[in-house]
């Protein structure tokens, strides 16, 4: 990626000579040249107001293409807390206009959202901790309780706000629309199952049966007869999801997802060990981070500093992660229990 020929071509399409665009940026016209022939390259500094004089982003100087200008957008987010206004505004703008070109448009929609996720998070662990502060201030007042609890993602007792008829029916048109996309119809059996509108994830399930031959069409099996209170039948189906050998990975992490919701805690560490076992690399580290709140329920703070720890180590030696928000908050934990 050569900047100075990046450089050279904005100022040519300018039609402005060497010593303009120096007196521009208060430099030497030769410092000018350096640049253009790849001798030097612009102070940091100077590139937000080279890039604003051209009407480009840093990343253009640089010659990026966009799916590289994209891509270091993605990991700008991953690697980041909150931006501040001015930050998000640029972003939002580059990606905008990406979404004008039909080829990048997809990606570009998928990243803006992933930035807005992102903010809406830092906004909530604020909340949470202001709520904090609120609850002790106002001596437990009602109204900072309910405030606190909101923020902190709880459960909500009135029906009319935790239901989710508005997501099930988006999900129901777009799954009639695209009968063959699982991952459509198994966000549409969870939210279906969550609101106990069980007859019809039982007609959906059938659907997605069609179309799936893993371990997920009996996992809602199980979770449809749960739901229902068919406990013989749940636990049967259970046994049968256990034996489902052979499976891929998640198989395994959804079983401890499953004996962790049973409070059979023991049984849901075993099996997601044996889902971090049988991951192909690059693992992920939603394993090691069950564990740790496991281990923090029960009150073991060494078990669960011990797996904060694996977290931080699958991080660094399958993704390459040794620094940023999400390292941070892992470390944050730790010390927390310290």
């Amino acid at each position: 990626m050569d900047m100075g020929k990046e450089i050279r071509r904005l100022r040519m399409a300018r039609g402005i000579t060497q010593e303009a665009l120096a007196a521009a940026f208060n430099v030497t016209a030769q410092t000018v040249s350096k640049w253009e022939l790849g001798n030097s390259i612009p102070d940091v500094q100077l590139l937000p107001e080279i890039a604003v004089y051209f009407g480009v982003t840093i990343d253009q100087l640089f010659a990026m293409t966009p799916e590289q200008q994209m891509e270091r957008i993605e990991n700008h987010i991953y690697d980041r807390g909150m931006f501040d206004e001015a930050e998000e505004r640029q972003l939002e703008q580059q990606l905008n206009a990406f979404a004008e070109k039909p080829e990048y448009k997809g990606q570009a929609k998928l990243l803006l959202t992933k930035l807005y996720n992102n903010q809406a998070e830092q906004y909530r662990l604020l909340a949470v901790e202001s709520g904090k502060e609120a609850v002790e201030l106002t001596g437990g007042d009602s109204e900072s309780l309910s405030e606190l609890a909101n923020a902190w993602g709880s459960y909500i007792p009135d029906w009319n706000i935790r239901n989710h008829h508005e997501l099930i029916g988006w999900y129901t048109d777009y799954c009639r629309a695209n009968p063959g996309n699982r991952s459509a119809h198994m966000w549409l059996l969870d939210n279906l199952i969550d609101d106990r509108r069980l007859t019809e994830a039982r007609q959906w399930l059938e659907k997605l049966a069609v179309i799936d031959k893993t371990f997920r069409t009996p996992m809602y099996r199980y979770m449809i007869a749960l739901a229902a209170g068919e406990r013989d039948e749940a636990e049967k189906l259970l046994h049968e999801l256990e034996a489902m050998e052979g499976q891929e990975w998640c198989w395994a992490t959804t079983l401890g997802d499953i004996y962790t919701l049973r409070q059979e805690y023991d049984n849901a560490i075993e099996w997601y060990r044996k889902g971090q076992e049988i991951q192909p690399s690059p693992k992920y580290t939603d394993s090691a981070m069950c564990i740790a709140h496991i281990c923090e329920i029960r009150g073991d703070r060494e078990g669960a500093i011990a797996a904060y720890r694996e977290e931080l180590r699958l991080m660094k030696e399958e993704w390459g992660i040794v620094s940023g928000e999400q390292r941070d908050f892992v470390e944050r934990a730790i010390r927390k229990l310290q």
